[in-house]
Formats: structure tokens, sequence, C-alpha cells
């Protein structure tokens, strides 16, 4: 890749700045732990899949639609 490239010195710009951290992959870590945390864990537990469980397979719009409109 040519160095005075744009896409090069964005790159050489992200790498240089991520190798000197040192509380930074920290922050990195941490934040990283909580989208797993919040996308997995709690989609796993919490959230269910509602429609799957109560709708035929092949049939969920059906399904989501009466439900709209009987939900009134």
């Amino acid at each position: 890749m040519n160095k005075k490239s744009f896409l090069y010195r964005v790159f050489d710009l992200y790498y240089d700045g991520f190798r000197h951290m040192r509380l930074g992959k920290t922050l990195w870590a941490i934040i990283l732990i909580k989208l797993f945390v919040i996308f997995v864990i709690l989609k796993l537990f919490f959230f269910p899949n509602f429609i799957k469980q109560h709708a035929d397979e092949g049939h969920e719009a059906d399904f989501v639609a009466t439900q709209v409109l009987h939900d009134n």
C-alpha cells in the first residue's frame, strides 16, 4: 500500500493509537463485555422468541396481523 494514500494514513493513525494505549485497552475490554452481556445474555434469558412459540411455522405474518388487529 502506498504510504501517501488516504487509506494507509487512516489505518496508520488507528494502529498507532491502539498500539500505545494503556488505559484504553481496559476500557475497550469493559465496553466489549458490556455489549456481550446486553446482546447475548439478556436476549437469551429475558427476550424469548414469542412469535416462534405461538405461531405455526410459515404463518408468522398472519399471527402478527391477528394480534395487532385484536389488541385494540
